[in-house]
């Protein structure tokens, strides 16, 4: 075995379990810090004076709108899915999972764009399993 497939599998390990490495790494924690942080933002919006309430939400809104756009940077980064490193479609797929904090609190851009963002990876993915399918005939 050469030194890059070693390099590879051990990549690959690191991807599958843990935070892994790369890019993998910044969407697990853009999914892991994002995604629970509506708990305290719910805790903040009740202690906080009636008329900073919205401010509170604004800002919460506009973090998972920041998270769903570098989903989709990495993405543009990586968008073939023989150039990606691995697990990085999985990883990419989880953006799907902000749509649980968008229903709590009501944010209709969340709501829609989380699992559209969930299915438009899969869909890619499909598209280019049944483009590389069929050069291979």
């Amino acid at each position: 075995m050469d030194l890059h497939s070693a390099q590879r599998i051990t990549e690959a390990e690191a991807a599958r379990t843990g935070l892994g490495t790369g890019p993998n790494r910044r969407l697990r924690l853009t999914l892991f810090i994002g995604m629970p942080l509506v708990f305290p933002v719910i805790g903040i919006m009740i202690l906080v004076p009636k008329f900073l309430r919205n401010d509170v939400l604004i800002a919460y809104e506009a973090g998972i709108i920041g998270c769903l756009l570098h989903y989709v940077w990495v993405f543009v980064k990586y968008p073939r899915y023989a150039g990606r490193p691995p697990y990085l479609t999985r990883d990419l797929a989880m953006g799907g999972g902000f749509f649980l904090p968008s229903l709590m609190l009501g944010f209709w851009p969340g709501i829609i764009a989380a699992p559209a963002w969930a299915l438009f990876v899969g869909v890619a993915y499909a598209v280019e399993e049944m483009r590389e399918h069929r050069g291979h005939r």
